[in-house]
Formats: C-alpha cells, structure tokens, sequence
C-alpha cells in the first residue's frame, strides 16, 4: 500500500479540497503532481479523478445526496472522498468497483478516526446495494440536462435562447470529454513537416490541426516534454487560440499592438510575422507586471525577444503611452467569462453568473474604446474572446460598431477558411465544432 502522500487517490482529494478553496485546478494538480514524483500510471489516475470529479460535480452530488443524511455535519474532505469514489466507480471502467472502495475505506482509516472509516464504509456499501440515482428520470429538461452534463441551469437556460436546444445539447455533448493537446509550430524555426516528422520520430502521434494551420494535434507524451518544445521550437496553445492572430494577416514592416497580451501566446504568434529590420514590432501589454515577466518569458523561449516590446499598462489607458494611429492593427483579446474553455478548466462553469458576462462586457467595450484612436486609418481592430454567450461577443461587436462610426465590420478569414458559408462577419468556433476550444473573432476597420 502507498504511503498517504504517494497515493493518488488521497492526493486527489487534497487537491480537490484546495480547488474548492480557490486554486486553479490545473496549477494545483501541476503542483501536486510536481511535489509527490509519482510514477505515470498513478500520474494519470490522479489527474483523471481530479478534472473528473470537477467536471460531474453536480451528477455526482445528485447521486451522493440521497446517501447523506446530515450534510452539514459530514467534514468537507469525507464528501469529497465519496465524489472521487463514486467518479471511479461511475467513469473509470478499468478500475474494479472492490479497489475502488478498499482504497476509498483506507483512505477514510488513514486520514480520519475509526467513526469515519465506519461511516464512509456504510455509504458506499448501501449505494452498493441500491444503486445510485439516475438523472435521466429528472422529467423537466433544464433541469435533467444540468444534472446529466453538470452545467448550472443559468448557462443551459442562456444557451437554449441564444443557439437553441439543438445546438445547446451537441455542446454539452463534448465539454466533458477531454481536450486535445495540441502545439502550434514556430515558422521562424521549422516547417510544419518539419515539426511533424521530428514529433513523430519523438514517439509521438501527430495529427495536422483542421483549425489552424500551423496546429499540430499530439497524443502520448506531454508536449511539454519534447526536445522541440523546450528549444522554443514549438509552443502549447488551443487550435481555437491560434486563430485570432492567424485571422490578422500580420506583415513583416507592420506595427502591432497586443492589448491584453499575458501570458504571451498570441503575442509570440504575432512576432513570428513581424521583422525588425522592416520596421515590424509587436507591443504586448498587460496590467499586471508579474504577468508581462511571462510575457517576455514566453518571447525569450520561442526566440522572438528582439520582436515584442512588453510593457506593464493597463489597456484602457493607452492614451497614457501611444499616439493616435500608431499601430496598423491592434489585437483585443478581451477578458472574458471563459465559458468556451470549460473542457480545458471545469470549474469556470460553476464559477460564473450571467451578471458577470455582462460586467465583463463592458469592461470590453471600454478597451475597444481606448485603443479605436490608435489604429492607423484602414488599420484592423481584432476582438476576440474565450467565450460563446452573446452578452460578451456579438452585443459587444453591435455596441462597438454603434459607437464607432469611422469603423466598419470586416469579414474573418483563416488559412483553413474555417466556416467559409457563415452569414456573419465574425467567426464563432463552438467546442463541438472541430473539438477545440470556444472562441470568437471580430475584425473591425478603421476607415476614417
């Protein structure tokens, strides 16, 4: 048996526990597993409970409640216990039911008294016995679908009237599944056959990416752990993420402002078309000047540093900085809600109200109004988000456009001509689409 701190199942619900308690979910598990040095097999356990137990909390707790008969009494570390046992049992077909609870029972031995021992022993042996409930014979739709696919009501509620039950249910279809680990090539270093035959040869399964095309989709190892990535060869990043900077068309003489830029990715994506010598320069600002470290980090790494210029300023205050029509195009990647990142990081879902879009819309709006002045006439604004509700994405692009006269829509277009017989000038990209990332993607020009 594994001591309490090399047990995957334990270190699960301490990581849990720290989750509920406001950690990011990928930064504690990296932490987690950076600290306990446990072998791949146990590695991967950990991390499927973890990002499981989040991603089915309100099945999970559905299921659990009936078995719980004074929940405020229970201490918060044995229901989390009982959530990673009944995510095993549920979702993890390979691990058999018995160590599933033996491992669940000396947990309970190991980390609390004989009462608790006793009592995880008796739910999980009476949830044996009759079984857990099913949310399937939940009879009202909103309600059964948040059960089913541990979305809150407000969000289910929301994207019915914006997309409609069809669209809503093919959503929630995919946002639990597991997100793709996908690399984007640096084109100052090596081609994309290049990447791919070095990936390959490295032990790795490379598919091209149908979003981007400098995407690469990898299965095996992590990413992160390959030669090209640590030479800066390549860097990790969403094939949705790829898209806004790809949709700008940056050339190698041109200006351009990154106006919400940490923790680089796009702005590194920028400076791969940019030249110096030609007068090319990628500025990237943040308001946090730990965050614009990264920046430069992230620059240094894929060896762009002589490209970006990373400064600590707040978006909304670049009047502070820059003269009007300074730049030939100006990325807005707009804080956001993040709801399009839900496969990536669960818990957004149950951190987020509708108020907050809506707050978050204007903050948005209140950046585009800051930068519109410094985009050179026949200049492009790019707005994108991390989200798929209308609150933050197609009412900011009416509001902006409203306000803006000297600016007019400008269709988007990716290398892969992603969603080529759309209506709309934007693009949204929905996580059931290509199996990336939501994302939306603005463009506006500056025509006077």
């Amino acid at each position: 048996m594994t001591t309490p701190d090399q047990n995957p199942r334990s270190l699960a619900v301490t990581a849990l526990m720290r989750i509920q308690k406001g950690a990011y979910s990928n930064l504690q598990l990296n932490q987690t597993l950076d600290d306990a040095h446990l072998e791949t097999r146990d590695a991967n356990l950990l991390t499927n409970i973890v990002y499981g137990v989040i991603q089915h909390e309100l099945t999970i707790d559905y299921q659990l409640k009936p078995f719980i008969k004074k929940p405020n009494k229970l201490q918060p570390w044995v229901k989390v216990l009982l959530e990673t046992a009944i995510y095993q049992w549920q979702y993890l077909e390979r691990v058999p039911k018995r160590a599933i609870f033996n491992e669940t029972i000396n947990i309970a031995k190991v980390r609390g008294h004989e009462g608790i021992r006793r009592f995880v022993t008796g739910v999980l042996h009476q949830m044996d016995r009759t079984g857990l409930p099913d949310p399937a014979e939940i009879t009202d739709r909103t309600q059964r679908w948040s059960i089913q696919y541990s979305v809150p009501e407000w969000l289910i509620t929301t994207l019915i009237d914006q997309r409609g039950a069809e669209k809503t249910e093919a959503i929630l279809n995919v946002i639990n599944q597991p997100a793709n680990q996908s690399v984007r090539v640096n084109r100052t270093r090596l081609t994309v056959a290049e990447a791919t035959a070095q990936l390959t040869a490295d032990g790795y399964d490379v598919t091209p990416s149908a979003v981007s095309e400098n995407g690469l989709v990898l299965h095996g190892k992590p990413a992160n752990h390959s030669e090209l990535f640590k030479r800066g060869d390549i860097t990790i990043q969403d094939e949705s993420a790829m898209l806004p900077a790809e949709s700008m068309h940056v050339t190698a003489n041109q200006e351009v402002l990154d106006a919400c830029a940490a923790p680089g990715g796009k702005t590194v994506q920028l400076a791969e078309n940019v030249d110096e010598s030609a007068g090319g320069q990628v500025t990237a600002l943040d308001i946090h000047q730990h965050k614009v470290r990264l920046i430069t980090q992230n620059a240094k790494r894929m060896g762009l540093s002589d490209r970006v210029d990373a400064l600590t300023l707040d978006a909304r205050k670049v009047d502070d900085a820059f003269a009007d029509g300074m730049f030939d195009q100006i990325l807005v990647d707009a804080p956001c809600s993040g709801i399009g990142l839900v496969r990536r990081k669960p818990e957004i879902r149950y951190e987020k109200q509708l108020r907050d879009s809506e707050a978050l819309a204007k903050i948005q709006l209140t950046i585009l109004d800051a930068v519109a002045n410094k985009v050179t006439i026949n200049g492009i604004i790019t707005y994108s988000t991390c989200t798929i509700l209308n609150q933050e994405n197609r009412d900011v692009v009416a509001a902006f456009l409203a306000d803006h006269p000297g600016f007019i829509s400008q269709r988007v277009q990716t290398a892969n001509a992603l969603k080529a017989d759309r209506e709309s000038d934007y693009l949204e990209i929905y996580p059931d689409d290509y199996g990336s990332d939501g994302f939306f993607i603005s463009q506006f020009k500056r025509v006077r």
